[in-house]
């Protein structure tokens, strides 16, 4: 039996976990393993390399993908569906494990009802996608976040400033709340709830007020805001499109920031993560979820458990249907938000 992997959407720490995990327990299984490179592309383009036990070793702490990836859509490309179904046909694929994020895996669920055999991983920093409590990368991201804002409050306090740290989070604001309670944020701005800036700044003045020199903001990248300028809730873009063809987010940490800066009148500063929660060496935590997901999915491949997705649930790792997975994103629930607005103040 031969089983095909991909790694698609944005990047991910805990990608080579899963796949080095999935080489092994294929190997278990006597399957023969192909590595299809940047996504889906590589079904499209034919792109794609044999993966074995000498191929990944040694990437189990590694950032990144081997395998590459990019945000190509199937269904999005001319004859896309086609083009996949005769490459799995003409490399005799027996099925596929799509190790991805919403855009991957709900592509991956259109798949599965046209008939491909199709088992889904969830990869995605934001730890958006529904039916499974966590997805590896996010306790990465977490932490990367939490050091950083670390580092805010001392230099916030030395400089009696306000500084707001800019995080991802497209349509949830998962890491932004997980950074800022155990960070200690005193304001976390998430897409779930749009910013009512007027209110950020003059629970900034209150802290002030009672003696309080500095105070951290989070925001995620996909928190809507009203400015002065623009008084309507909107998402702060770069004007660009990326690969998928959505808005290019990027800015709203300076827009929060100018705002506090005009209504308060205290020297507000700005930073900006980006990139820097996708990179670098997963921990720990993300490593095992990784491991145990790959070896889950590899097991649902044998058992013929197509159209379904690994999940935690609880410490547990089960199978669910790829659809339920897809068919909302999950977002912070309002009752754990208002753990963290607690401790605004």
């Amino acid at each position: 039996m031969k089983v095909a992997v991909l790694t698609g959407g944005g990047d991910c720490p805990g990608l080579n976990a899963v796949i080095r995990a999935v080489v092994r327990r294929a190997a278990e299984h006597g399957f023969e393993m192909m590595g299809l490179r940047d996504g889906w592309k590589g079904l499209l383009e034919d792109n794609h390399f044999r993966l074995t036990r000498e191929t990944t070793s040694g990437i189990l702490h590694r950032g990144g993908t081997i395998l590459g990836t990019s945000r190509v859509n199937p269904f999005k490309v001319e004859n896309g569906l086609e083009r996949v179904k005769r490459a799995v046909e003409r490399n005799g694929i027996h099925a596929v494990i799509a190790i991805g994020g919403e855009g991957t895996l709900s592509a991956a669920t259109r798949m599965s009802q046209e008939g491909l055999r199709i088992v889904g991983v969830p990869k995605t920093i934001d730890n958006d996608i529904n039916a499974t409590d966590f997805t590896f990368g996010f306790d990465t991201a977490v932490e990367i976040a939490t050091q950083a804002i670390d580092r805010l409050h001392s230099t916030a306090e030395s400089h009696k400033r306000v500084i707001v740290c800019e995080v991802m989070g497209r349509h949830v604001g998962w890491i932004a709340t997980y950074s800022g309670i155990a960070g200690g944020a005193d304001v976390i701005l998430v897409p779930e709830i749009p910013a009512d800036l007027p209110k950020v700044a003059e629970h900034i003045q209150r802290r002030h007020a009672s003696g309080r020199t500095f105070s951290i903001v989070v925001v995620a990248e996909g928190t809507r805001i009203k400015t002065s300028e623009d008084p309507s809730e909107h998402l702060v873009t770069t004007g660009a499109l990326d690969e998928a063809g959505r808005p290019r987010l990027g800015g709203v940490g300076n827009i929060v920031a100018q705002e506090i800066e005009r209504r308060t009148g205290f020297e507000t500063r700005v930073s900006v993560l980006g990139h820097i929660q996708r990179g670098g060496a997963p921990t720990p935590h993300d490593r095992v979820l990784a491991t145990r997901y790959g070896v889950h999915a590899c097991d649902m491949v044998a058992r013929g458990e197509f159209g379904k997705m690994a999940a935690l649930r609880g410490n547990d790792i089960v199978s669910v249907d790829l659809s339920d997975a897809t068919r909302e994103l999950k977002r912070v629930p309002k009752e754990f938000f208002e753990v963290a607005q607690v401790f605004f103040g």
